[in-house]
C-alpha cells in the first residue's frame, strides 16, 4: 500500500481541524468534569464513531447524495441542531437542580447529563455519537477535503480510504490525550460551585451553537 504523496499537508490540515473548538469539545469537556477520564473518553469515542461513519460514507460516495439533497441535508442538520439544543437545556436544567452542598457522584453524567441515560455509560459514547452523525457539515468536510488531496494519478478510491483512516486514528489520539487532560482536572472541576458553572456555560454554549446550526446555510 502506497503512501500518498500529499500525507504531510493533509496530516498538519486535519490536526488543526482536529484541536480546533466545537460542539465535540464542548461536550467531552462538560462529561468529563462530571465523569472524569472514562467519561471524556466514551464521549470522545462516540465523536470518532460518527467521524467513522462520515469518512465511510465519503469514500462510498454517499456523501455527495447528501450534498445534493436539499431536503435530506436540511433534514439533517435541523436534528443535529436539534439534538445540540436539547444537550445544552439539559446540562442548564441539571444545573439548577443539582444539590449545592454535595458532592457530584462520578458514575452518574452528572448535571451535565440530565442528557441520554441516567449514569448509563453508554450515555456519554451515545452524546458523542449523535453529536457527529447528525452534524452534516462533516459529511460535506469529507466530501471537500478528501479529493483535495488525492494527487493526480493515484487511486482515488484507495487514497481517499487511507485519508479517511489517517483523519481517524489523529481524532482518536486527541480525544484520548484530552480525555487524559480533562481527568487530571477532574478533582477541581467536580466541586460543586466549578461543576455548576461549568454546566450553565457549556449548556449555553451547546445551545447557542445548536441554533447556530439551524440558522447556517451550506
Amino acid at each position: 500500500m502506497a503512501v500518498p504523496s500529499l500525507l504531510v499537508p493533509f496530516l498538519l490540515v486535519v490536526a488543526l481541524l482536529t484541536v480546533t473548538p466545537g460542539p465535540d469539545m464542548v461536550l467531552v469537556l462538560r462529561n468529563g468534569a462530571g465523569g472524569g477520564t472514562s467519561a471524556a473518553w466514551r464521549t470522545g469515542l462516540g465523536c470518532c464513531t460518527g467521524i467513522a461513519a462520515h469518512a465511510c460514507a465519503a469514500v462510498l460516495g454517499l456523501s455527495a447524495l447528501l450534498a445534493a439533497s436539499e431536503t435530506a441535508y436540511t433534514g439533517l442538520k435541523l436534528a443535529g441542531a436539534a439534538y445540540l439544543v436539547w444537550l445544552g437545556v439539559s446540562a442548564l436544567w441539571g444545573s439548577f437542580r443539582a444539590p449545592r452542598s454535595e458532592p457530584p457522584t462520578p458514575a452518574v453524567a452528572g448535571s451535565a447529563a440530565a442528557v441520554a441515560a441516567s449514569g448509563a455509560r453508554g450515555g456519554y459514547y451515545r452524546q458523542g455519537l449523535f453529536t457527529n452523525l447528525l452534524n452534516p457539515k462533516i459529511a460535506l468536510l469529507f466530501l471537500t477535503l478528501l479529493p483535495q488531496f488525492v494527487a493526480a494519478g493515484e487511486p482515488r478510491v484507495v487514497v481517499t480510504a487511507e485519508l479517511a483512516l489517517v483523519f481517524l486514528v489523529i481524532a482518536l489520539l486527541w480525544w484520548r490525550l484530552f480525555s487524559l487532560a480533562v481527568g487530571r482536572l477532574g478533582v477541581v472541576m467536580s466541586r460543586p460551585r466549578v461543576r455548576t458553572a461549568l454546566d450553565r456555560v457549556s449548556g449555553s454554549v451547546l445551545v447557542g451553537l445548536g441554533v447556530r446550526v439551524a440558522l447556517q446555510h451550506r
